[in-house]
C-alpha cells in the first residue's frame, strides 16, 4: 500500500512524502484494526495549490475517536499523528459505514 501510494505522489518533496505516507499508513491501519470490510483507500493529489486528499472508507459505523496518547500506551497514537501532520482531518457517516479524511498541504518538486 505504501509503495502504491509512493508511486502516485512521486512528484512530492521527500519531507511532505514522508508525511502523507504516514498518515496513508495510520488511516490504512485502522482500517485493519478497528473496521468492517469492504473498506478502500482514496489518494488524489492536486498541483495548484499542491494539496493531498487521503480517504478511507470502510463499513463499519463507529467513528475513530481522538484520544489524548501517554507514553506508557503502545496504542491510541495514530490519529494523534493524523491530526498534527494534516492541515484538516475527519469523519463523515455514509449510508453504509463512513469516511475518515485527511488534507495535507505539500511541495511538488520542480
Amino acid at each position: 500500500m505504501r509503495r502504491w501510494a509512493e508511486s502516485l505522489l512521486s512528484d512530492l518533496v521527500e519531507d511532505d512524502l514522508v508525511d502523507v505516507l504516514l498518515v496513508v499508513t495510520e488511516l490504512a491501519a485502522n482500517v485493519f484494526d478497528h473496521a468492517l470490510f469492504p473498506a478502500r483507500l482514496k489518494l488524489r493529489m492536486s498541483a495548484e495549490p499542491c494539496v493531498v486528499s487521503i480517504v478511507a472508507e470502510d463499513a463499519s459505523p463507529d467513528l475513530p475517536q481522538l484520544k489524548p496518547s501517554s507514553t506508557e500506551s503502545v496504542r491510541s497514537r495514530g490519529l494523534v499523528l493524523v491530526d498534527q501532520l494534516s492541515e484538516q482531518w475527519g469523519t463523515v457517516r455514509r449510508a453504509v459505514g463512513k469516511s475518515v479524511w485527511a488534507v495535507m498541504r505539500c511541495t511538488a518538486t520542480p
